[in-house]
């Protein structure tokens, strides 16, 4: 159904018009600069660009009062003088004589976005706009807002469509307090916020901007905010504000529909941010977001000033929405103290209201875990105190090209008769096999393991492997016998290892052992087997976990122990295989597959014995191609042995992958 790209060129014509250090930053050049970068990287051309059209009066009015709308109106007639002396009525705003016109039109284009992904017209898109929104409140103009886009669109949603769960997600750097005064008290409208906070002392300076302030009467717990308390927040901190607090929320809600006030002063560069988020950042972000709501994501921009980032940001945005691979993050994945801090109040704040952080596991805060200034990788031009250099931003940026996706995005190496008749539309059934000779010599060191009948299916199953790790294949299936099962892991391992990937991931499901001679390449394979009833630790890269039989015990070991050990680990390649007995349902084995794409860009081997491919081949291959995984059914808490599974993994692993130290206080 494709990515809706909503602009109107008259949203460049408000500007400043006398001199205001504060408000000179919101300028015409962020809207052409995002717009710049998606023609020149050629993703303009592949969304469906729809011209913003205005909001009405009575749209305005889902959320603004009548005297307001007609205040703003009435800005078309004022002369500068009349213009300057109204904004200093506001705080942080400047009006201009297209202002009425262009925030309608940036009203309109959150409007035009939302109908168009719930008609089905497009499954997801981006609304390119100016004056942002999210500050903005019933009777008043702040923080360079005017109508505020985002609010608006979620009444719309509710009241055209009859929509009655809806998700924001405001990672602008700022607090987008007019977004939670008007749903404070709304529990069909979940708010997320993170935003620089610095306990208090920073813009817009409320204390209803800290983790206590949950929502009002039926809406407490649906007003959740997340302070940082100081600058520096990189990579790391955000995937584990997403995994420990926003995505178990965001599961339990399970939303109709997703809408992101996107704000990108939050990445590297911005000076009113001063954080250390690099633009791919955003890419993962928006994928992680991707298995909600059917993938109706309606994302629109807020703030951003840094031109540069703010381009790359969007592009990054846009490239994910598109179902482009996710590029590599930079940095080792350590969230600095402050962060874990954040993240902790945060849970204990929301844990009455939500059973999906009552199951989860303390964080243990330990003495190494790194400040912002260690905790990572030095960047490209990353001066001692952790801030990067404006004349070094440009080259870093340029390191962050956006990689084309690779000529097939899902095949499927099966000679189950009727596996192919199960595969969606859009997916490659990989015919005939070479590599004959290297086929056999890997079948010849497994002797023991290996019938004549399985060369076949391992030759097939090598070449979709080498077109994985060559760009030509983003990921695939293959079918083993349930005797080979085990064996056909084995060699993937070696090939890939062979092939040079530096980091393997390997997440066994079923009875599946870790191959014995794989011992020498310890810190290049991380195993993770799933099965049986009790958690075993056999080193810091190879344990077992058992299979959770709830839905809010599956998510826990999805969001609070796999992707953080993905994320920390940083593959080159995944190996998912289901061997006997794994116990997935099509939905559990949807889900796995779907989350894993987002920290190996994609490049995933779904090993699946034949007796089960035919009941999974379908959901599989739609994940893995970037649909939506089906819903898991009602959430259910977490059983306590799925519970002290867990807790007894993240104790003893947390030392050494730091992104398990972040998890909910318990009830």
């Amino acid at each position: 159904m494709g990515t809706a790209l909503v602009y109107h060129e008259d949203m460049t014509a408000t500007r400043l018009l006398w001199d205001d250090p504060e408000c000179e930053i919101e300028c015409p050049e962020r809207l052409t600069a995002a717009l710049d970068g998606l023609r020149q990287r050629g993703l303009e051309e592949r969304c469906l660009c729809l011209s913003a059209c205005e909001a009405s009066e009575e749209e305005l009015g889902l959320v603004h009062s009548p005297e307001y709308i007609a205040l703003v109106q009435k800005t078309q007639t004022l002369d500068k003088e009349e213009l300057h002396a109204l904004s200093k009525q506001y705080d942080a705003v400047y009006f201009h004589p297209d202002t009425f016109h262009c925030a309608r039109l940036a009203a309109g284009a959150a409007l035009q976005l939302v109908d168009a992904v719930l008609t089905g017209a497009v499954h997801n898109g981006l609304a390119l706009v100016r004056p942002p929104g999210h500050h903005s409140q019933r009777a008043a103009a702040n923080g360079f807002c005017v109508f505020n886009n985002v609010a608006i669109a979620a009444k719309h949603a509710k009241q055209k469509y009859g929509l009655q769960r809806i998700l924001i997600v405001d990672w602008d750097v700022h607090h987008g307090q007019g977004i939670q005064y008007i749903f404070n008290d709304d529990p069909s409208v979940l708010y997320f916020s993170w935003h620089r906070y610095e306990h208090g002392s920073f813009w817009p300076f409320l204390p209803e901007s800290d983790a206590d302030a949950v929502g009002q009467g039926r809406g407490q717990g649906f007003t959740v905010n997340l302070p940082w308390n100081q600058v520096g927040m990189g990579n790391a901190d955000y995937l584990a504000a997403f995994l420990h607090v926003l995505l178990p929320l965001a599961f339990e809600f399970d939303p109709e529909l997703v809408l992101v006030s996107a704000g990108f002063d939050s990445a590297i560069g911005d000076p009113e941010g001063q954080m250390q988020a690099t633009p791919e950042c955003f890419a993962h972000l928006t994928q992680l977001l991707q298995v909600l709501a059917g993938g109706r994501i309606c994302a629109v921009l807020e703030g951003g000033y840094h031109l540069e980032s703010l381009a790359q940001s969007v592009c990054m945005m846009v490239q994910t929405l598109l179902g482009d691979p996710t590029p590599p993050l930079l940095g080792l994945m350590v969230p600095c103290q402050s962060a874990l801090e954040s993240i902790q109040s945060v849970q204990t704040a929301q844990a009455p209201h939500w059973t999906s952080l009552q199951q989860n596991v303390a964080p243990v805060l330990s003495s190494n875990t790194h400040s912002p200034e260690e905790r990572s990788l030095p960047l490209l031009g990353e001066s001692p105190t952790g801030t990067v250099a404006e004349d070094s931003l440009s080259p870093l940026l340029d390191r962050l090209c956006l990689h084309p996706a690779p000529p097939i995005c899902t095949a499927v190496a099966s000679t189950v008769p009727g596996a192919a008749l199960c595969l969606p539309p859009g997916v490659l059934h990989q015919e005939g096999s070479v590599l004959r000779e290297e086929t056999e010599a890997w079948a010849r060191l497994h002797k023991s393991r290996f019938q004549d009948e399985d060369l076949a299916t391992l030759g097939k199953i090598l070449c979709l492997l080498d077109g994985i790790m060559d760009g030509q294949i983003r990921n695939g299936i293959a079918t083993t016998t349930a005797l080979a099962t085990a064996a056909t892991l084995d060699v993937l391992i070696q090939r890939c290892l062979a092939r040079r990937a530096q980091r393997v991931l390997c997440v066994a499901l079923g009875q599946l052992d870790r191959p014995l001679d794989l011992a020498d390449d310890g810190r290049r394979i991380l195993w993770l087997n799933i099965q049986g009833k009790e958690a075993a630790i056999r080193s810091m890269f190879h344990f077992s976990t058992p299979l959770p039989q709830t839905s809010g015990g599956f998510l826990s070991l999805i969001l609070g122990l796999v992707l953080p050990l993905a994320y920390g680990f940083q593959p080159d390649m995944v190996l998912m295989a289901l061997g006997p007995a794994h116990g997935l349902q099509n939905a559990q084995a949807a889900l796995l597959a779907a989350m894993l794409r987002s920290p190996v860009g994609g490049r995933i081997l779904a090993v699946v014995e034949e007796e089960s491919i035919l009941l999974l081949a379908r959901s599989l291959a739609q994940a893995l191609h970037g649909e939506t995984p089906p819903s898991l059914g009602p959430f259910s808490k977490a059983s306590p042995e799925e519970i002290q599974a867990l807790m007894f993994l993240k104790a003893r692993l947390e030392a050494r992958w730091k992104l398990l130290q972040v998890a909910a206080p318990p009830p």
